[in-house]
C-alpha cells in the first residue's frame, strides 16, 4: 500500500472515531435568551406559553436554568423574587429569593432548610453558595445575600416522582465550562430538598412586604432562561473545545506531517539524484581527461621518445640530427599545446562562453604564429555570462581546432577568418579560408582529414555542422549550437 493510501485510510479512521465518540446530548425544550426586568409583579404572568408541562404522573427529570442580577439590595428585605413553577394557577416550586429567607433560596418547598430565618407555610429553603455570608459572633452562614452587580446563574433539576414529592437539586452559580457535569459540581454550591414541582406555566414574580416603607426595592433582572432534559445542554463549549475542531486539528496536523514527510523525502530524492548526476558527470569528465591524455599527450610523448632515439642513432650524421631536432621541436610544441588544452578544460573559471572565445583566439594566434597564412579574428567583446558544461565547451573547441588545423595544413590559404556570433543562446562559429577548396562530394566518401570526428562531436552536443567549399575558391565550416538547450540536456 502506498504512503498516500495509508494516509487516506488513517484520516478516514480518525474521522469515524470522532463521529462515534460524539456525546449524545438531549434537547433544549424551551429557551428565552433575552433579559426581563421584574419589579412589583406579585402574581406574575406566564412566559412559557404552554411549551412544556409536567403533571403528577411524570417520572422523568427536567433541568431549568436562568441568570439573575438583583437590583434590590439586602436593605430592601424582606422581599421575594422568584422563578416560579405554576400549575393550574396553583403556585408550586419557586427559586430565587423567598420572602422571609433574606438570601438566595427556594420557596414553596416540602421541607425547610436548617438555616432559614423563619419557617412559614410558604416553605423556604436557603441555597448553599460558594460565597457564604458572614454573621455576627464570627459565624458564617452557608447561603449568600442577593446584591446588585453580582449576577448569578442558577440551575436546578427536578426528578419527578409520580404521586409524591419531587426531588429537587439546585446549583447556585455552577461550573458550566467544558467538561462540567451534574455529578462533578462542588458541594458548596449544591442544595437538595423535596418539593411539588409540577407545572404548566412559568411566572417571574417580585414583590415586597407591603406598607409605605418597603416595596421590595428595584426588582431583579432575569435572563438566559431555558428548560432541557440534560445538564450537558447548559454546558458552554467553545468551538476549539468541540469534537469537530479537535478532529479537524488532528487531520490538519496529520496532513501537515504527511506533507512535510513527503516534501523531505522528495528533497532527499532530488538531492540523491543530483549527487548521482554530479558523480556521473565527474566520471565522464575524468574519462575524457584520461582519453585526452592518452590520445594527445601519449602519442606526442611516444613520438618524442622515438625522435630522441633517432638523434642518438644518427649522432654522426649532422644532416639527420638537424632533421630529427626540427621534428623534436615540432613534437614538443604539440605536447605543450595539448597540455595547455587539458589544463584549460579542467581549470576553474574556464566554464564560460567568454573563456571559450578567449582560448580559441589564443590557440589560433599560436597555431598561425610564424606562418605565411594570416589568421584574422572576429570575436565579440561583450559575450553574455553563460556557463558551459565541460564536455560542451571542450567539443566546441576541438571542432574549431580541427577546422583551423585543416585550413593551415591542407587549404594553402593566404588568410583564415575565425568569426564568433551570439544571438540569445544561439552560438555560431565560422572558420573560413581563401584556399584551394575541395569537392564536397569527398565528405560523403570520408576522405577528408578529421571530418568524421568533427561530425561526431557536433552530434554529441546537439549542434549543426555545415561545410561550404568550391575547388579553387576556399572553404567555410559553420557550427551552430543552442547553448541553453544543450546545457539543460547536460543537467546544468
Amino acid at each position: 500500500m502506498s504512503r498516500r493510501s495509508t494516509l487516506a485510510h488513517l484520516t478516514g479512521g480518525l474521522l469515524w472515531l470522532a463521529v462515534l465518540t460524539i456525546p449524545a446530548h438531549a434537547a433544549i425544550l424551551w429557551s428565552d435568551p433575552g433579559s426581563r426586568v421584574i419589579h412589583s409583579t406579585p402574581d406574575g404572568t406566564d412566559i412559557l406559553g404552554g411549551k412544556v408541562k409536567r403533571d403528577d404522573k411524570a417520572s422523568d427529570a427536567l433541568y431549568f436554568k436562568f441568570r439573575v442580577d438583583p437590583l434590590s439590595d439586602p436593605a430592601d428585605e424582606p422581599y421575594y423574587a422568584l422563578f416560579q413553577l405554576v400549575e393550574s394557577n396553583k403556585v408550586r416550586l419557586g427559586v430565587g429569593n423567598a420572602l422571609e429567607a433574606w438570601g438566595y433560596s427556594a420557596a414553596y418547598t416540602s421541607e425547610t432548610g436548617p438555616s432559614n430565618k423563619v419557617a412559614i407555610d410558604s416553605g423556604e429553603f436557603n441555597l448553599r453558595s460558594a460565597h457564604p455570608e458572614a454573621a455576627p459572633m464570627g459565624e458564617t452562614l452557608p447561603y449568600e445575600l442577593p446584591s446588585h452587580n453580582h449576577p448569578r446563574t442558577i440551575v436546578f433539576k427536578v426528578q419527578y416522582v409520580p404521586g409524591g414529592d419531587d426531588l429537587v437539586t439546585v446549583w447556585l452559580d455552577p461550573n458550566l465550562t467544558h467538561g462540567a457535569t451534574a455529578e462533578n459540581q462542588p458541594d458548596d454550591v449544591t442544595t437538595k430538598f423535596k418539593a411539588k414541582a409540577t407545572f404548566d406555566e412559568i411566572r417571574l414574580r417580585h414583590g415586597g412586604s407591603g406598607g409605605i416603607r418597603n416595596d421590595g426595592g428595584n426588582g431583579w433582572i432575569f435572563s438566559g432562561m431555558a428548560i432541557a432534559t440534560s445538564f450537558n445542554d447548559f454546558v458552554v463549549v467553545h468551538f476549539w473545545q468541540t469534537w469537530w475542531f479537535s478532529t479537524s486539528l488532528a487531520l490538519f496536523v496529520l496532513a501537515a506531517v504527511g506533507a512535510t514527510v513527503r516534501m523531505v523525502e522528495r528533497r532527499r530524492y532530488q538531492f540523491q539524484l543530483q549527487r548521482a548526476e554530479q558523480q556521473h558527470a565527474l566520471e565522464q569528465e575524468r574519462a575524457r581527461i584520461a582519453q585526452d591524455l592518452h590520445d594527445d599527450l601519449g602519442s606526442t610523448l611516444t613520438r618524442l621518445s622515438l625522435l630522441s632515439g633517432l638523434v642518438k642513432a644518427d649522432k654522426d650524421k649532422p644532416e639527420q640530427v638537424e632533421a630529427h631536432a626540427g621534428k623534436l621541436s615540432q613534437a614538443a610544441d604539440q605536447t605543450v599545446r595539448a597540455l595547455e588544452e587539458i589544463v584549460w578544460a579542467v581549470r576553474p573559471g574556464s566554464d564560460t562562453l567568454q573563456s571559450l572565445a578567449e582560448y580559441i583566439a589564443h590557440f589560433a594566434n599560436e597555431l598561425f604564429d610564424g606562418n605565411v597564412t594570416r589568421c584574422r579574428l572576429d570575436l565579440p567583446h561583450d559575450l553574455p555570462a553563460l556557463a558551459l558544461p565541460p564536455d560542451l565547451r571542450h567539443n566546441i573547441f576541438l571542432i574549431v581546432k580541427e577546422a583551423l588545423t585543416n585550413a593551415l595544413k591542407h587549404a594553402g590559404a593566404c588568410e583564415v577568418l575565425v568569426q564568433v556570433k551570439i544571438s540569445g543562446c544561439a552560438l555560431e562559429i565560422l572558420v573560413r579560408d581563401d584556399g584551394r577548396g575541395f569537392d564536397p562530394a569527398s565528405l560523403a566518401e570520408g576522405r577528408r582529414n578529421g571530418v568524421g570526428n568533427m561530425r561526431r562531436r557536433a552530434e554529441a552536443i546537439g549542434g549543426k555542422l555545415e561545410w561550404q567549399s568550391t575547388p579553387g575558391q576556399g572553404t567555410a565550416v559553420r557550427l551552430a549550437v543552442n547553448l541553453k538547450k544543450t546545457a539543460n540536456a547536460a543537467g546544468t
